[in-house]
């Protein structure tokens, strides 16, 4: 079962949402620990979008810690951001996926972080990365270790955690399964707002991260999210955060590698699937346009090229001529099909 559970909504909006979301997670928890989260600062794709309250946010969040006695979390994206949290009282700050995309950039984070932990203010805080937008695990290994040497070049009381949120709405578990390798000591977190990007899809993330015996979880929680200004279809109520946990067990055995590998082999049956999908959409478009042109729908020679392409291709993939041929034939059967 997960411990560590990081909840709140995407982005503070006004003091009234932040007090009002925090309030209503205290009580459909009923007394389970948790940590609220508020973007305060967004880096958003578009500069018309929210962007985020800015450094009045961090007020609202310390009103959560001091009157509901609940430690606190934000995201930061510059070594400013992170002497202004950390300054401030926040307890927890992380560092998001577009962020842990530069290498530069996180190594100033970093120095931002060891020049605080040799402050005398210091107190006890906890970081946490978030795996790169794109699927780039040794950049993400790498990030870790940027701010593990940074912190363990002062004497301080800082914390180190990752956040798997997967790449664009996809898990991508290999990565998670590197990092379990290479860094079995760093917790790892759960994302599973981000890595679905579906409000209905987090309960299923939820259960494998119980199966694949996560650390913790970081959720998107907002109780009006039709109304939410960034992330609305991803965010789910207080209360059915609350069943979710309520529903996790310990479980009875850690996993496997073969339970990882088997989560690698699902994601990519889904990204087959997926593209089997898309290549028989274009097969539609192709057969629109064959009508259109009074273009007949078999072209033996068009698909006799392609099947040759694929049989050299599969000679250096330890893949059969049969396997190959087995399946071109049943898509080309499929795209004809769909072409009529």
């Amino acid at each position: 079962m997960p411990t560590v559970n990081i909840l709140g909504p995407c982005a503070a909006e006004s003091e009234e949402q932040t007090m009002r979301i925090a309030r209503r997670l205290a009580t459909a928890l009923s007394g389970r620990k948790f940590i609220f989260r508020a973007g305060i600062w967004k880096p958003r794709t578009a500069p018309e979008t929210f962007q985020g309250v800015g450094d009045i946010g961090l007020q609202w969040l310390l009103r959560v810690r001091n009157e509901l006695q609940i430690p606190v979390a934000t995201e930061v994206s510059t070594p400013g951001q992170v002497s202004l949290a950390l300054d401030a009282g926040i307890d927890y700050i992380w560092l998001g996926a577009r962020t842990t995309a530069n290498p530069i950039l996180v190594q100033a984070l970093a120095d931002a972080v060891a020049a605080y932990a040799d402050s005398e203010n210091c107190r006890q805080v906890t970081l946490l990365v978030k795996n790169p937008v794109n699927e780039d695990a040794d950049l993400w290994l790498g990030n870790l270790r940027r701010l593990s040497n940074a912190i363990d070049k002062s004497t301080h009381n800082i914390r180190l955690m990752a956040i798997h949120r997967g790449c664009n709405h996809r898990p991508c578990w290999e990565m998670a399964y590197r990092l379990r390798q290479k860094m079995p000591d760093i917790p790892l977190l759960l994302d599973p707002s981000h890595m679905s990007g579906n409000a209905d899809k987090v309960p299923l993330l939820c259960s494998i991260a119980n199966e694949l015996a996560y650390d913790g979880l970081m959720i998107e929680i907002h109780d009006r999210p039709q109304e939410a200004l960034s992330d609305a279809k991803q965010q789910i109520a207080p209360e059915t955060v609350a069943d979710i946990l309520q529903s996790m067990t310990s479980a009875t055995e850690s996993p496997t590698d073969l339970t990882w590998l088997r989560r690698m082999m699902d994601e990519v049956d889904d990204d087959l699937w997926e593209m089997i999908a898309k290549r028989m959409k274009v097969s539609r478009q192709i057969g629109d346009y064959k009508r259109a042109n009074d273009i007949e729908v078999i072209q033996p020679s068009r698909f006799d090229e392609i099947l040759q392409r694929r049989l050299r291709w599969a000679s250096g993939q330890n893949i059969s001529a049969d396997t190959v041929q087995a399946v071109m034939t049943a898509l080309h059967e499929e795209s004809i099909r769909v072409q009529k």
